[in-house]
């Protein structure tokens, strides 16, 4: 699990609206511990600036459109997701940024850990530090 990638959901067409999916263990490769929202994000605003220790996260854009800019301590990757039908999965550390945050946008994101403060690296020195050590 511990590569970047961009996974595509089941996307069920009908004449009545759409309908995609997510299942734990199928689409993403981890028990899903916690899921939470972003929205309303004010233009120019900035979510994320941090690492998890433990965490990984399916990130998906649901409504509107975003960029995930990731960094492993070494190289920088920009992801602009904004179909709800795929998400990108962020394993543990791995630098996260969310930004470009679209008027009216819901990004979900499903982790594989519950809340933990402790799990958190918030200074990218810090964290360039521990990727080294890995």
């Amino acid at each position: 699990m511990d590569e970047i990638r961009l996974i595509s959901l089941p996307k069920i067409q009908d004449r009545r609206g759409n309908l995609s999916f997510v299942e734990e263990w199928r689409h993403v490769p981890f028990e899903i511990k916690r899921s939470y929202w972003i929205y309303d994000v004010p233009g120019g605003t900035e979510r994320g600036g941090h690492a998890y220790k433990e965490n990984s996260e399916f990130i998906v854009a649901l409504s509107g459109s975003f960029d995930v800019v990731l960094h492993d301590g070494e190289k920088e990757w920009r992801y602009s997701l904004n179909r709800s039908y795929y998400g990108l999965l962020v394993p543990k550390l791995v630098w996260r940024r969310m930004e470009n945050f679209s008027t009216n946008s819901l990004a979900l994101v499903l982790s594989s850990t519950a809340y933990d403060s402790d799990d958190y690296i918030y200074d990218f020195d810090d964290f360039k530090l521990i990727t080294h050590e890995k």
